[in-house]
């Protein structure tokens, strides 16, 4: 396998903890971002010389950009970028606080999208690359209580999949990675909870609550088997365009999307009436 150089951002812990360690498992080098000197140095002590730290935060655009450019000068030209960093937040609409909200699309959209724009450039120039962001299953298919967070990862899959069709020409794969459940800090330390306020959510949303909470260290997926998984895809001619991991995804966004194309074909004709008898078809 030829060897790469990764950026990941989000390396502390989690699924970008294992991608990283996976990828270094394989003889790749990674520059992982984190957020504070502790986490930069534990990272760093992984595998000295091939594990870089970097302390960013990818809601600051202007530092994204200059990382990026540092760790192609100094680390050299990387090869695959794995947007991760993100956050899971739970609420209902109605009482989620808009600038919760805000938040949530700086770090899960805004955040994925400036890593992704600082390192297209110098892939687009060498006519190579592999460009990844981590949305969720949740990109593509929804549970009551997460309206925020499936909001932003539906967005993020909307920009990757237009992405991937702007720069198949030259050269770059571009790869939307969709976890399910997997054995992580995303539904406990990782998770923004948002505070209760209107009771008549109680019976549809406090079950959905207790049982995440309840399964939260006991998820089905693995996170190093997911590693395991991104790491090969890296290393494939045709990679594809989403990568589903775990078998409570395939089997929740099978069902998601199985209900919109249900929709589709019992109001097709409807949907036909609201055309012109003559028009450009796109």
């Amino acid at each position: 396998m030829e060897k790469q150089n990764w950026l990941i951002t989000g390396v502390s812990t989690g699924l970008g903890r294992a991608f990283a360690q996976a990828a270094l498992t394989a003889g790749h080098t990674v520059v992982g971002t984190v957020r504070s000197e502790k986490d930069l140095r534990a990272f760093e002590e992984l595998s000295p010389g091939h594990s870089h730290g970097r302390i960013l935060d990818v809601t600051d655009d202007k530092a994204v950009h200059s990382v990026v450019a540092e760790v192609e000068r100094s680390v050299g030209p990387l090869d695959v970028v794995v947007a991760n960093a993100g956050y899971g937040l739970e609420g209902t609409f109605e009482e989620t606080p808009l600038a919760e909200v805000r938040r949530q699309f700086e770090v899960n959209v805004f955040g994925a999208v400036a890593t992704l724009q600082a390192a297209l450039p110098h892939m687009r120039r060498r006519r190579r690359g592999h460009l990844m962001a981590v949305t969720s299953m949740g990109g593509l298919m929804t549970v009551p209580g997460l309206s925020a967070y499936h909001g932003s990862k539906f967005a993020l899959e909307g920009i990757l999949e237009t992405l991937g069709k702007e720069v198949a020409q030259f050269g770059i794969h571009v790869t939307a990675i969709e976890p399910g459940s997997f054995r992580t800090d995303w539904a406990g330390r990782s998770m923004t909870r948002v505070a209760r306020t209107v009771d008549d959510y109680d019976e549809l949303f406090i079950p959905v609550r207790e049982a995440r909470e309840k399964a939260s260290g006991n998820q089905l997926g693995n996170p190093a088997k997911a590693g395991e998984a991104v790491v090969h895809i890296a290393s494939v001619e045709q990679p594809p365009a989403h990568l589903v991991l775990g078998s409570d995804a395939l089997r929740l966004i099978t069902a998601a999307r199985t209900a919109v194309d249900e929709d589709i074909r019992a109001w097709e004709a409807l949907s036909r009436t609201t055309d012109f008898a003559e028009g450009a078809q796109l």
